[in-house]
């Protein structure tokens, strides 16, 4: 898994060409989902197809991550997959829907966009999803916008493929999900932030952050994603502008914080 993603939200028409300029420029993760209502999945496809038609990257080269949406988070006049069908059809026509839009024949990371309204209803979506990574479709799995320890650590108990991916937001108002991730270290299981920097405007303003980019020639933005980095997460980024986009890869070869350092931001969350 790529150490930092190319997130599609909310790209509309841009998508296409905004995911071509993110692959070109070194991206080698893309996440999506079957949602129309805040991603162009059809268009993540299109962009799949350019790379490897004009620039002849292949798609074994890319790390492709999409969601199953359930009803509560789709527009009703956009849902992609059968409303009145049973819940475990809806997962497999979401997963077809998926494959067809991303012109491939399987997904590097499938991703269930938010726990169900119920515990049994989360385990039996997880079931199909199991299903899909048996038959080959798909080669792990996930769960995102889950910030309770306690419903996490349930599903990894029944899972029998376990959650490879937690992707939650990054902010204050979650504790920045101390316990998910201390969760997270101990059974292998990568955490993805996404809002990582809109989510922290305090900490990207604040003099300590402004110094140690200072010193390093850098941005504050790239410190904080280098922080994140150091202590285990894998960020999103929807930048669309060229140059940070060039920024935020070129985080991937900064130097480590200094432990001092990492301490300091640390502080800041807490």
């Amino acid at each position: 898994m790529p150490r930092i993603i190319y997130g599609t939200a909310w790209k509309k028409e841009r998508t296409t060409d905004l995911v071509v300029k993110a692959v070109l420029a070194g991206f080698r993760g893309i996440d999506t989902a079957c949602q129309p209502k805040h991603y162009q999945e059809d268009l993540v496809g299109n962009a799949l197809e350019i790379l490897k038609k004009q620039h002849g990257i292949e798609r074994k080269d890319l790390f492709i991550q999409t969601k199953f949406t359930s009803l509560d988070g789709q527009d009703p006049t956009r849902i992609p997959y059968d409303k009145n069908a049973p819940l475990t059809e809806q997962v497999r026509q979401s997963l077809a829907k998926s494959l067809s839009n991303l012109k491939t024949d399987y997904i590097d990371s499938l991703v269930m966009h938010s726990p169900m309204r119920t515990h049994g209803d989360t385990m039996l979506v997880w079931k199909i999803f199991e299903e899909f990574h048996s038959q080959g479709k798909v080669k792990q799995l996930g769960i995102s916008n889950i910030y309770d320890p306690r419903s996490l650590a349930r599903i990894h108990d029944e899972a029998q493929v376990k959650p490879a991916v937690v992707q939650n937001r990054f902010y204050a108002d979650s504790g920045y999900d101390k316990e998910i991730r201390d969760f997270c270290n101990k059974h292998n299981i990568v955490y993805q932030s996404f809002w990582t920097l809109t989510g922290n405007p305090h900490i990207l303003r604040s003099p300590q952050v402004k110094q140690m980019a200072a010193q390093r020639s850098a941005t504050p933005e790239q410190i904080f994603f280098r922080f994140v980095m150091d202590i285990g997460i894998a960020p999103l980024t929807g930048t669309t502008n060229d140059t940070h986009m060039k920024q935020d890869l070129a985080v991937l070869d900064m130097a480590p914080l200094a432990a001092e350092e990492i301490e300091t931001i640390l502080n800041m969350l807490n």
